[in-house]
């Protein structure tokens, strides 16, 4: 089955391609350079050849062929395994732009409750800093179409306001103080994307770094970030890899190689033709000597997975958390002239005791429901580890392959402080339109908070929870006194940091107050 399936991956596009485009119209070709022989047919594939061909000769209609292909090729990779796949070219230039580091567009972030963009922060130096856009600011057009009210889905509502650097779009507005809609003409630009969200100190000793992505750019951010923790005294980092689902295979390997000692082995790759290959480090890393705690849940995945099995299997840090996803996987990028692609399945990694953490395929559809409907996500009894899979660190820990990392200190999933009250609110989005309410009533004071002790003491003069109650209370949501007893402290901490993100510190300010809350950190800090 393995054979059959990587011979599919090298002839069967190639055999596709070529009878239903044409050779003069697709020209493979790999990232390196190198073109795919489109003559080179495998003998095996001839009686695929001979019916396609038969087809395409002697059909009783016309075939649109483009339409054909585009139908047939995701099948195809459908069937081998759950992350080969093709991207068409507006898919490809997505998943390629969310971890190039950047794009081009306007230079906002925002978010739509009530149905309306709530500009929640102008990236600083961008075009609609440069425009003279605010945060707070209601987008009601963009260009001549609305996109307040209408219940756009917002990546319809993101594809507008995105272009070519150089062109010209149109922003009409809605801001406080003032009675008629505001227009501004701005012109799009490059907008650099972070990987980091946020890298500050969480103590005097102890530095906390999230990362969203292993983007192009992510080691050089994680660098500038590094070096600012050290100079304020870390000696202790807490990295969080929850939710990152991996990116670039490479950026993993940088990461790692910061952590760990020369010599040590960071992981290896193989597959049917891919001969062993090896990654170590080379010792010039700058945080051999800081202790590291990473943190995991089930959505942390790939390169996620690579740094945190390095760091597990060389004794270097401890795991928290939940068990990772289970992606084992290496892809390789084949990108077709008409600007479409493939990421192709070539190899397996493994960590340094040797461990493949690919979890089966046939689980992927039901994995995540099982967790929850198992118990494994608020009990480390409860995950399934096979004996035949068991490895060993150096220093005598035992691990398990098979399906994901499993941290070293299980932290469950956090319901304490859940009632139907908290519930209510986050499916009505009430904390993002109560932090919306208050930015919008205090937008000057706001925009001159610009260090922690100011943004605390402002939130503490605004009797945060009595007004939350009241507002809540009028949208027909009543708090028991029992439920805010219960969910209180962690609706408050929500609020303060949302609205805190509405300063010129932006998620710098809403992570230090929203990590309050958070159970793994307070577990990794010793708490």
């Amino acid at each position: 089955m393995e054979k059959n399936r990587s011979r599919v991956l090298q002839y069967i596009l190639v055999i596709l391609v070529g009878i239903y485009v044409g050779i003069s119209i697709f020209r493979l070709v790999k990232p390196s350079g190198r073109s795919v022989d489109i003559n080179a047919v495998n003998s095996d594939w001839a009686k695929l050849m001979l019916v396609l061909q038969s087809v395409d000769n002697g059909y009783v209609e016309n075939i649109d062929h483009a339409a054909v292909t585009e139908d047939i090729l995701p099948k195809i990779m459908e069937e081998l395994d759950p992350h080969s796949v093709y991207l068409p070219p507006m898919e490809l230039e997505k998943a390629e732009e969310s971890l190039q580091g950047g794009f081009d567009g306007i230079g906002i972030q925002f978010n739509v409750p009530n149905d309306t963009i709530v500009i929640t922060s102008v990236i600083s130096g961008g075009p609609s800093e440069r425009a003279g856009l605010m945060t707070g600011d209601r987008i009601i057009k963009v260009g001549e179409r609305v996109v307040a009210g209408v219940k756009m889905a917002q990546d319809t509502m993101v594809s507008l306001m995105k272009g070519p650097r150089g062109t010209n779009v149109k922003i009409t507005l809605n801001r406080m103080g003032e009675k008629e809609p505001l227009v501004f003409d701005i012109i799009r630009d490059k907008i650099p994307v972070k990987s980091v969200d946020v890298a500050f100190m969480i103590n005097d000793t102890t530095g906390f770094v999230k990362l969203s992505k292993f983007a192009r750019t992510s080691y050089p951010e994680f660098i500038t970030a590094l070096a600012t923790l050290k100079s304020k005294g870390m000696r202790k980092l807490i990295f969080d890899l929850r939710d990152n689902t991996g990116g670039y295979l490479d950026q993993a390997l940088m990461l790692c190689n910061e952590f760990l000692q020369k010599g040590d082995l960071i992981f290896y790759m193989e597959g049917v033709h891919r001969p062993r290959q090896d990654m170590f480090a080379d010792g010039s890393g700058l945080c051999k000597d800081v202790e590291l705690a990473v943190l995991i849940n089930e959505y942390s995945a790939s390169s996620s997975e690579i740094f945190a099995g390095a760091m597990q299997d060389n004794d270097r840090a401890m795991i928290y958390g939940v068990r990772s996803f289970g992606k084992g996987l290496v892809q390789e990028s084949i990108n077709f002239s008409d600007g479409s692609g493939i990421r192709l399945t070539t190899a397996r990694y493994y960590t340094p005791t040797g461990r493949c953490i690919q979890k089966p395929y046939e689980s992927y559809a039901e994995d995540f429901y099982e967790r929850y409907t198992n118990g494994e996500l608020f009990s480390a009894d409860s995950i399934k580890v096979n004996d035949s899979l068991k490895y060993e660190t150096p220093k005598g820990r035992i691990v398990y392959g098979g399906g994901g990392i499993i941290p070293d200190v299980f932290v469950p999933l956090d319901t304490v402080g859940v009632t139907e009250y908290l519930i209510k609110c986050n499916r009505q989005s009430m904390q993002i339109r109560f932090a919306n309410k208050i930015a919008d009533e205090n937008r000057t004071e706001m925009r001159s908070l610009n260090d922690m002790q100011s943004i605390e003491a402002f939130l503490n003069r605004l009797n945060l929870e009595s007004r939350f109650k009241r507002f809540t209370s009028e949208a027909g949501i009543v708090p028991k006194d029992s439920e805010w007893k219960i969910s209180g402290k962690i609706i408050m901490t929500q609020v303060r940091a949302l609205i805190s993100r509405y300063t010129p510190l932006g998620d710098d300010a809403f992570y230090p107050i929203y990590l309050k809350t958070d159970n793994v950190v307070k577990i990794a800090l010793g708490e």
